[in-house]
């Protein structure tokens, strides 16, 4: 019998002091979202060839020493040349309670796991809107915010390295 292999999950880094470090969900909820088709509804009359475009973001502000929101912002523009065909935007949002870890942890937990708990709710989010608006399925791709939040540390030494030089 061959064994399933479970997905990569990141893991949540060892606590402080030796002590067992607290990570839990407390609430997750949908904090905004849109949906525009501008040209509505010529555009279900035209032949068109969607060009898809994807911006993700993630902010995270403390609520207090030991809970933190988290919101996870995706948008979607497709396109048919120049031509918006629709907007989708959701902001996926979850109350997380973080105690017990040294704060570069709790950095990391904020930047990636807590992205990757609320990315499947904004996924579904988005593939409900653009159905409902009369459109093909979409559906997201997963994504690596372990990867996404490496490349945002190295971008920062850069630029600490770049603003140390000027001086």
């Amino acid at each position: 019998m061959a064994e399933k292999s479970k997905p990569a999950q990141p893991e949540i880094p060892a606590a402080v002091d030796g002590q067992q470090g607290q990570f839990g969900v407390q609430k997750i909820y949908m904090k905004d979202m849109s949906f525009e088709t501008p040209h509505s509804p010529q555009i279900f009359q035209e032949q068109w060839s969607p060009a898809v475009n994807m911006d993700v973001s993630n902010s995270a502000s403390a609520l207090n020493e030991k809970t933190f929101e988290v919101v996870l912002s995706v948008t979607i523009t497709v396109k048919s040349g120049e031509q918006p065909v629709y907007l989708a935007e959701v902001q996926q949002a979850g109350i997380f309670h973080i105690e017990g870890f040294p704060r570069e942890a709790i950095n990391r937990i904020l930047a990636t796991i807590c992205p990757n708990i609320l990315f499947p709710f904004a996924r579904e989010v988005v593939a409900d809107l653009v159905m409902r608006g009369g459109f093909p399925q979409l559906l997201l791709a997963p994504m690596n915010f372990e990867a996404l939040y490496a490349q945002h540390l190295k971008q920062e030494a850069a630029k600490a390295v770049q603003g140390g030089a000027k001086h």
